[in-house]
């Protein structure tokens, strides 16, 4: 299975912060599927900060962190990320 095939999975925490930060699940996966940058998280060993700019939002950074799993995506956490520049 490649990582486009595996189904994307928010945690409770991550559909929690969608919502009250009022970020399109659009947004999410477009920076899932299509990140402009990406880097190793240093808070969750195994975990991918993914980044892209959001045009429809100002052009700010959006940060989604995400654990590869063998069979899913699993969305951590994910927020505009005011001190993301490109690497």
């Amino acid at each position: 299975m490649s990582e486009g095939d595996k189904p994307v999975v928010l945690t409770r925490h991550a559909q929690t912060v969608q919502r009250e930060r009022g970020i399109d699940l659009t947004w999410i996966m477009r920076t899932v599927e299509a990140p402009e940058w990406q880097e190793n998280d240093r808070q969750w060993k195994g975990a991918r900060r993914l980044f892209r700019s959001i045009p429809e939002f100002g052009g700010r950074v959006l940060r989604v962190v995400v654990m590869e799993e063998a069979a899913e995506r699993r969305i951590l956490t994910a927020f505009f990320d005011r001190r993301a520049g490109k690497r």
